[in-house]
C-alpha cells in the first residue's frame, strides 16, 4: 500500500535550501537524517511534501504554490529561485475568469460528417463548434455508447454558463444541495451554474447529450472532500449569481417562440441566471413567419434533435438534418422554412432574449 508522495529536489547547499522553504516559504519539517550531519530533508506545507537531497545529479524542477495574493508572499515577486536552483512559482489560487473576445462567423457542423474523439470519464466527444468562436463558447455532444456504471467522480466547473441537454436513452446524475440522486430522460435538461459539485452515475445504452458552455477552454476541479448527495436541501442556493435548473420534459408546457409559426417550451434557464442565457425546445405550429430576422446577442445557436429544416442564411440556403449544428452571428438575416412535421430544434441564445 502506497503511504504518501514525495518530489525529490538535489540541492548543492541542504541548510541553505531548507531555510529557503522553511523560513520564506512556510514549509514544516517532518524528517531529517542524519542528525549530525544532514543528507536528506522531508519538508511538507501547502498540499506538498518536497525530499531534499544533499548532492545528486538530477536537474532541479519547478513547484507552484498557490497563494491567496501572490503578490503578498514574496513582496510583488511572482517567481523565486531556491539556492538548489529549483523555481518556484507564486500563482493566484482562484484567479479570475477569463472568457475571451468573441469571434463571430456562421457555423454549420453536419452530422455526417461527425468526428468523434476520447474525453473524461470514458465519454466519446463530437465538437459541434470547431473554431469555438474565438475561444468564447463550446458546444459538444456527448455519447456513452455502452452505458452502464460512469467512471465520474465529484467535481466542478469554473466557468461562466454551461448547460446539458439529454438527446437520447437516459442518464443519472447528483448534484450539490439538489437533494438525491435523479435521471435524466431523453428531453431534459439541467443548467449547471458555476461551481456546483455534480457526479455522473450511470447512463443508458446509446446516451447522448448536448452540452453548451462558456468559455470554451475551462478547469474541471476534482473534489474527492465531498460526498454527494449532500445533507442540506437547497434548491434556490446561488452559485456566482445563478440557481441550479432541472427542467423535465414531461411536465412541460409550450408557448410562442420568437418567430411567428413556432412553439417552444422553456426550459427556465433564463430565469435563472438572470437573463445571461436561455434555451428552449423549438418546433413548428404552422406556417412560418415570412421574411428575415437578425439578432444581436452573442450566440444563437441551434441543434437539429430531429426532423429537418431549410435555413435561408442571406441569399443562400442549406438544408438541417437531425444531428446538425449551427451558429448564427449577429446582425446576419435568417430565416427557416421547410419544416418537417417532426422537426424538433434545441435553440440556446446568449443573452436569453
Amino acid at each position: 500500500m502506497i503511504r504518501e508522495a514525495q518530489s525529490v529536489l538535489p540541492c548543492a547547499d541542504l541548510d541553505a535550501t531548507l531555510a529557503f522553504f522553511v523560513d520564506r516559504l512556510g514549509f514544516r519539517v517532518e524528517a531529517i537524517s542524519p542528525a549530525d550531519d544532514p543528507e536528506v530533508a522531508v519538508i511538507a506545507g501547502h498540499g506538498l511534501r518536497l525530499r531534499l537531497v544533499r548532492g545528486g545529479t538530477v536537474a532541479p524542477g519547478s513547484i507552484r504554490l498557490l497563494c491567496d495574493e501572490p503578490g503578498a508572499v514574496a513582496g510583488g515577486a511572482t517567481t523565486l529561485i531556491s539556492p538548489d536552483g529549483t523555481r518556484v512559482e507564486l500563482v493566484a489560487a482562484d484567479p479570475p475568469l477569463v472568457v475571451p473576445p468573441l469571434v463571430e462567423r456562421f457555423v454549420l457542423t453536419r452530422a455526417r460528417e461527425a468526428a468523434w474523439h476520447a474525453g473524461r470519464a470514458g465519454m466519446r466527444y463530437r465538437d459541434l463548434l470547431p473554431d469555438r468562436l474565438g475561444g468564447r463558447f463550446v458546444a459538444s455532444q456527448i455519447a456513452i455508447p455502452e452505458g452502464g456504471p460512469v467512471p465520474d467522480y465529484v467535481h466542478f466547473h469554473a466557468i461562466r454558463f454551461q448547460m446539458i441537454y439529454c438527446r437520447a436513452g437516459w442518464v443519472r446524475v447528483v448534484y450539490e444541495d439538489q437533494g438525491p440522486a435523479f435521471t435524466m430522460e431523453a428531453g431534459d435538461c439541467v443548467l449547471q451554474p458555476p461551481r456546483i459539485r455534480h457526479r455522473v452515475l450511470e447512463a443508458s445504452p446509446g446516451l447522448e447529450v448536448i452540452e453548451i458552455g462558456c468559455p470554451a477552454r475551462h478547469d474541471t476541479f476534482a473534489d474527492p472532500a465531498l460526498a454527494l448527495p449532500t445533507q442540506a436541501l437547497r434548491p434556490g442556493r446561488d452559485f456566482g449569481g445563478q440557481r441550479f435548473v432541472r427542467h423535465e420534459a414531461a411536465r412541460a408546457s409550450w408557448g410562442p417562440w420568437r418567430v411567428a409559426g413556432f412553439v417552444c417550451r422553456d426550459t427556465g434557464i433564463a430565469a435563472a441566471t438572470d437573463g445571461l442565457a436561455g434555451a428552449r425546445v423549438v418546433r413548428p405550429a404552422g406556417a412560418p413567419a415570412p421574411g428575415l430576422f437578425v439578432h444581436d446577442g452573442e450566440l444563437a445557436f441551434l441543434f437539429v434533435l430531429a426532423g429537418g429544416a431549410t435555413l435561408r442564411v442571406g441569399a443562400d440556403s442549406h438544408r438541417l438534418e437531425s444531428g446538425d449544428a449551427v451558429a448564427i452571428p449577429a446582425g446576419l438575416a435568417h430565416a427557416l422554412a421547410d419544416c418537417a412535421a417532426d422537426l424538433e430544434l434545441l435553440d440556446v441564445t446568449l443573452p436569453a432574449g
